[in-house]
């Protein structure tokens, strides 16, 4: 199903997020060497936009699909997400992570991803109204202007190599 437009915000943040992944799991296995310059990325990127966008699906889009019974276990389950994803990131942000474990942390940031992707969104589409979209749009718009609008450059240790 196409992406309503009040929800494209976002998926646009998700594909920020799902590029970090897919970086992380194709430098895998990482350098000792380079697992510090790979967390203050990974630090640097919750603090420009992740932790912004999970505050605005906590506060405005969970509690809007928690109106919607059928959608009540899988907002647990992403609230779940959401507190396991701190966790790590608290890791991360202490250096105390493994590069397996950064590894994890990438695979369940992308299944969480494509589960509020694939399941909420198109839920959500189909339950509510354009009228009700359109102010969760509004809402979700408010929550989310102070994400930095600026991307991540890879440093020259978690830049990936073209193979060879």
């Amino acid at each position: 199903m196409l992406r309503d437009k009040n929800l494209i915000p976002l998926s646009h943040q998700h594909q920020h997020a799902l590029g970090l992944c897919v970086r992380i799991d194709r430098a895998s296995p990482i350098a000792e060497t380079d697992l510090d310059a790979w967390q203050a990325e990974v630090s640097q990127h919750f603090r420009n936009e992740l932790t912004i966008h999970f505050a605005a699906e906590e506060q405005v889009l969970f509690p809007t699909a928690r109106g919607f019974a059928e959608l009540i276990p899988l907002i647990d389950d992403l609230l779940a997400d959401h507190a396991w994803l701190r966790d790590r990131l608290a890791l991360v942000e202490d250096r105390r992570i493994s590069a397996d474990s950064l590894l994890g942390f990438a695979h369940r940031l992308s299944a969480h991803i494509r589960k509020e992707e694939r399941q909420l969104f198109e839920r959500v589409q189909q339950l509510m109204s354009k009228d009700a979209l359109a102010l969760l749009g509004r809402q979700l718009d408010d929550a989310l202007k102070d994400v930095e609008q600026s991307c991540s450059v890879p440093t020259a240790a978690t830049r990936l190599q073209a193979a060879k």
